[in-house]
């Protein structure tokens, strides 16, 4: 069992009528060894598109066979797991009797066998394939499950209300990683999958490459020791939560997904966990107090297995001193520029999709500047694919006139991947 731990790191004072509190919040499970991890309940899907675009060229259905059988390779002994195939319709790979089989040299050898048979045909419905792992899943039913999805292509046989009716019926039962192959798939379509599901997004390129992710996306999940763990946000009355958000190591809201625990408390989930350590930014609205007055705005719990754990607390105390009021907290001044970051990237390249050149500049500029303050290496090669930098500190880049479909979307994907901040050990 992991132990959990919640540092708070903000600038607790406000100047006169300061209403808006700012914390981050960095949460640390560590303890767990790998013998807890094989000792926890687990269970793993691959879900792979087997739709008539997965033939062209016919090495992505190679690969993702090939992908898919390592995959299983790294799957732990006695984990339940299955693979799913996707066309128009979802169909299982293997097993074929509707429930999840454990993990052993024999079942391995039988889930490769059955990946060599597989045929590309039909069209592509994902929300069919999700359902199915949905149903599979339930026969893990205290297990840690994770999914993987993989895609060449748009979701053009079931309407956007069936995907998200699907979605929200999978919400909270499973973490899925989604990944495209090529360049005909939709970033916001996975992307959306991905944040419901509290997975991540990413682009495949080559299809030599996705044996590597597949691999790495697997050996991670087994890695995670602990399923069941929410952040309990408790506000004092006549506060409002402005948003809460996972800022590290990518940016998702989760302020829409809180559970109503009473009426100032809600839960905010997070999916599994190994060791490791994520950054949450906490803003919450207060009333103004008087000058030498302090409250507690918020105070910041772990719910591991529905049992409350490690705390931390944000506070507020109102300051005429505006050398106090004034100070820019590091953690929370760099999350803040991470996420205007994404931002940046985001209507930068809607604004060059559509056409408006001067816009899109201006964007990814600004992008540009943020990444080179931040020390994002990282999203700063991704940028130099789509502009080229003529002055990186302030922001000044020229739009490429050539870029390849799989650079964009590979800056469009990994936009929300931030840059830790740095902190000098203790």
């Amino acid at each position: 069992m992991s132990t959990f731990t919640a540092q708070t790191y903000q600038n607790e004072y406000l100047p006169l009528d300061g209403s808006e509190v700012n914390a981050v919040v960095t949460v640390t499970a560590s303890g767990a060894d790998a013998s807890a991890a094989s000792s926890s309940a687990a269970a793993e899907i691959v879900i792979v598109d087997t739709s008539g675009s997965m033939s062209s060229p016919r090495a992505k259905l190679r690969a993702a066979q090939q992908a898919t059988a390592a995959a299983i390779d790294c799957i732990r002994d006695d984990v339940a797991f299955g693979v799913v195939g996707g066309r128009e319709r979802a169909y299982p790979i293997y097993p074929e009797n509707g429930a999840l089989v454990s993990a052993s040299s024999a079942t391995r050898a039988e889930a490769k066998h059955a990946l060599a048979g597989l045929k590309a045909r039909g069209g592509t419905a994902i929300g069919a394939w999700l359902a199915l792992a949905d149903q599979l899943f339930v026969t893990a039913p205290n297990a840690i499950r994770h999914a993987i999805l993989l895609t060449d292509g748009q979701n053009e046989h079931e309407t956007r209300d069936e995907l998200r009716r699907v979605l929200s019926t999978c919400e909270g039962r499973f973490q899925c990683d989604c990944r495209g192959v090529g360049t005909d798939w939709e970033v916001d379509e996975l992307r959306q999958i991905a944040s419901v599901l509290l997975g991540t997004v990413d682009i495949i390129a080559e299809p030599s490459d996705m044996e590597d992710d597949f691999r790495s996306m697997i050996e991670r999940a087994m890695g995670k020791r602990t399923g069941d763990v929410s952040l309990r946000l408790w506000t004092p009355e006549g506060a409002d939560v402005m948003f809460v958000k996972q800022v590290s190591p990518t940016i998702e809201d989760l302020t829409g997904r809180a559970a109503r625990v009473d009426a100032q408390t809600a839960d905010y989930p997070t999916g599994a966990w190994g060791n490791e350590s994520r950054d949450y930014h906490i803003c919450v609205h207060v009333e103004p107090h008087a000058i030498g007055d302090e409250m507690l705005a918020g105070r910041f719990t772990l719910v591991v297995d529905d049992e409350p754990t490690s705390q931390a607390l944000i506070r507020a105390i109102w300051t005429d001193d505006e050398q106090l009021s004034t100070r820019i907290n590091r953690e929370v001044a760099h999350y803040t520029g991470q996420a205007e970051l994404a931002d940046a990237i985001h209507d930068g390249l809607e604004a060059r999709t559509a056409g408006d050149d001067p816009t899109a500049t201006v964007k990814l500029g600004r992008a540009v500047q943020i990444a080179t303050e931040s020390g994002n290496e990282a999203t700063m090669q991704l940028l130099k694919r789509v502009v080229d930098v003529e002055d990186a500190h302030a922001g000044t880049v020229r739009l490429k006139r050539a870029v390849d479909d799989a650079d964009e979307m590979a800056l469009d994907t990994r936009s929300t991947k931030t840059e830790r901040i740095r902190r000098s050990a203790p």
